[in-house]
Protein backbone atom coordinates (compact mmCIF):
# COMPACT_ATOMS: atom_id res chain seq x y z
CA UNK A 1 0.00 0.00 0.00
CA UNK A 2 1.38 3.48 -1.12
CA UNK A 3 1.02 6.45 1.49
CA UNK A 4 -0.87 9.20 0.50
CA UNK A 5 0.22 13.04 0.53
CA UNK A 6 -1.46 15.58 2.75
CA UNK A 7 -3.04 17.42 -0.46
CA UNK A 8 -4.20 14.29 -1.38
CA UNK A 9 -6.34 13.85 1.34
CA UNK A 10 -7.64 17.12 1.42
CA UNK A 11 -8.56 16.38 -2.33
CA UNK A 12 -10.56 13.13 -1.13
CA UNK A 13 -12.17 15.02 1.55
CA UNK A 14 -13.54 17.56 -0.63
CA UNK A 15 -14.41 15.27 -3.31
CA UNK A 16 -16.24 13.30 -1.15
CA UNK A 17 -17.71 16.54 0.37
CA UNK A 18 -16.75 15.55 4.21
CA UNK A 19 -15.16 17.90 6.63
CA UNK A 20 -11.47 17.33 8.19
CA UNK A 21 -13.45 18.00 11.50
CA UNK A 22 -16.63 15.84 11.11
CA UNK A 23 -13.93 12.64 9.77
CA UNK A 24 -11.81 13.50 12.78
CA UNK A 25 -14.59 13.33 15.00
CA UNK A 26 -16.27 9.65 13.76
CA UNK A 27 -12.68 8.58 14.31
CA UNK A 28 -12.31 10.00 17.49
CA UNK A 29 -9.83 12.40 17.53
CA UNK A 30 -9.39 16.03 18.08
CA UNK A 31 -10.35 18.42 14.83
CA UNK A 32 -6.91 20.45 15.50
CA UNK A 33 -4.68 17.68 15.99
CA UNK A 34 -5.90 16.21 11.84
CA UNK A 35 -5.17 19.84 10.79
CA UNK A 36 -1.84 20.01 12.17
CA UNK A 37 -0.97 16.66 10.63
CA UNK A 38 -2.53 17.46 7.40
CA UNK A 39 -1.14 20.69 7.09
CA UNK A 40 2.46 19.51 8.11
CA UNK A 41 2.77 21.28 11.47
CA UNK A 42 2.63 17.81 13.09
CA UNK A 43 4.97 15.22 11.33
CA UNK A 44 2.63 12.40 12.69
CA UNK A 45 5.95 10.59 14.00
CA UNK A 46 4.73 9.18 17.54
CA UNK A 47 1.76 8.65 19.51
CA UNK A 48 -1.64 10.57 18.41
CA UNK A 49 -0.53 12.26 15.67
CA UNK A 50 1.05 9.03 14.02
CA UNK A 51 -1.80 7.30 14.50
CA UNK A 52 -3.94 10.02 12.55
CA UNK A 53 -1.35 10.34 9.87
CA UNK A 54 -2.17 5.98 9.87
CA UNK A 55 -5.83 6.40 9.64
CA UNK A 56 -5.14 9.19 7.17
CA UNK A 57 -3.16 6.72 4.97
CA UNK A 58 -0.06 9.39 5.00
CA UNK A 59 1.94 6.48 6.88
CA UNK A 60 1.83 2.72 6.49
CA UNK A 61 0.27 0.88 9.57
CA UNK A 62 2.83 -0.29 11.91
CA UNK A 63 4.22 -3.95 11.70
CA UNK A 64 3.13 -5.88 14.07
CA UNK A 65 6.61 -7.52 15.82
CA UNK A 66 6.33 -11.18 16.17
CA UNK A 67 7.21 -12.21 19.65
CA UNK A 68 8.85 -15.64 20.15
CA UNK A 69 8.91 -17.40 23.51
Amino acid sequence: MHSKTPEQVKQEFISQGIPVATWAENHGFIPQEVYKVLNGQSKGNFGRAHQIAVALGLKPAPKQEKVTV
